[in-house]
């Protein structure tokens, strides 16, 4: 798989490091003073700051809970969304959407969890116990 490149507003460059690379262990890449590049499970995100708030992100229902409309993340194995997952509870860390099982039973079938990260942007960390599902209609 091609990796990925996104870029990402924060408010605060400290924060964003200690919850990117301390937190959810992403290595750090390229810099400068007001740009940081991660290696977010191999993909490359870029977060830059900015100086401005951000508005309120909207939200959908999906399968009983409020997903905000504006999220990225990764979809993992499931022993590294339990070891996240627990990486994360232990913390202290809040989440939007608490760790979960959606659509169980169903197509798509998927451990899910979203949280914010220090600026606001929320991230959704995802698994398959059968990873053929990821793009499953019925």
């Amino acid at each position: 798989m091609t990796p990925f490149h996104l870029a990402l507003p924060v408010h605060d460059l400290a924060a964003a490091r200690s919850f990117y690379a301390g937190l959810l262990a992403c290595p750090v890449g390229r810099e400068a003073d007001r740009w940081i590049d991660f290696d977010f499970f191999g993909h490359q995100l870029s977060v830059h700051l900015v100086d401005a708030a951000q508005e309120l992100i909207p939200r959908n229902e999906v399968d009983g809970e409020q997903v905000p409309t504006r999220h990225f993340g990764a979809v993992l194995s499931v022993d590294q969304w339990k070891q996240l997952r627990e990486r994360l509870l232990t913390s202290g860390q809040s989440f939007l959407i608490e760790p979960q099982v959606r659509f169980e039973g169903e197509p798509g079938e998927q451990y899910t969890m979203f949280l914010p990260d220090p600026s606001g942007n929320a991230l959704e960390f995802k698994a398959f116990a059968d990873p053929a599902q990821l793009f499953a209609t019925a």
